[in-house]
C-alpha cells in the first residue's frame, strides 16, 4: 500500500510541473517586412529625437532597484503621409551603444504605432536608459511622436510613468 502510494504522489508531482517558457521579446517586430521598398528621396526632411527610458529605478537607496517593463511607441500622427523611421538605438546608462533595432528605412504608414518592448528582466540600459530614432518625412509634414510608457507590477505595488521625446537635430 505504501509503494502504491508514493508511486501517486510521484506520478502527481511529474504531472504537475510544467516547463517554464522563456519570455523573450527582445525583437518581436520582423523589422525586415518593414523596410520601405522606395529609396528615400532627397526631398525628404531629417531629424532626430531623443527619448529617456528607465529599465531600472532607484527604490529607497541607491543600492535598491526595481526592474521595469518598457514600452516605446513610435507613432505617426498624420492621416495622408508616411514616416520613415531610419535607425532606432537602444544605449545603456553609461552611454554604451546596448542594441540596434533596424538601421534600414522603415515605414509608418498614416496614423500608425510600433512598439519596442524591453522585458523587465532586461535591465541593462540600467537607470538611465535612452534611446536615439533618425527619421526622414515629406516637407510640411508633422514628425513622428515617440513616447516611452515603463511599469511594474510585484505583489500589490505598481508603479508607471511615462517619457516623451526630444527632437535633437
Amino acid at each position: 500500500m505504501r509503494q502504491l502510494v508514493f508511486v501517486y504522489f510521484l506520478c502527481c508531482s511529474l504531472l504537475s510541473c510544467t516547463t517554464a517558457t522563456e519570455e523573450n521579446t527582445t525583437d518581436p517586430v520582423n523589422w525586415s517586412k518593414r523596410i520601405a521598398d522606395t529609396p528615400l528621396v532627397d526631398s525628404l526632411e531629417s531629424g532626430g529625437t531623443y527619448l529617456s527610458v528607465y529599465s531600472q529605478i532607484y527604490s529607497m537607496t541607491e543600492l535598491r532597484t526595481h526592474n521595469l517593463t518598457v514600452t516605446v511607441s513610435m507613432r505617426n500622427t498624420n492621416k495622408l503621409d508616411t514616416v520613415y523611421l531610419n535607425k532606432a538605438e537602444f544605449y545603456n546608462t553609461k552611454g554604451s551603444l546596448i542594441r540596434t533595432y533596424f538601421d534600414s528605412p522603415i515605414f509608418l504608414t498614416p496614423m500608425e504605432t510600433l512598439h519596442i518592448v524591453i522585458d523587465a528582466t532586461d535591465n541593462s540600459g540600467g537607470t538611465g536608459a535612452n534611446f536615439i530614432f533618425e527619421w526622414s518625412v515629406k516637407p510640411n509634414t508633422r514628425e513622428p511622436l515617440f513616447e516611452a510608457i515603463m511599469i511594474s507590477t510585484l505583489g500589490q505595488q505598481g508603479l508607471s510613468f511615462s517619457t516623451q521625446g526630444q527632437r535633437i537635430y
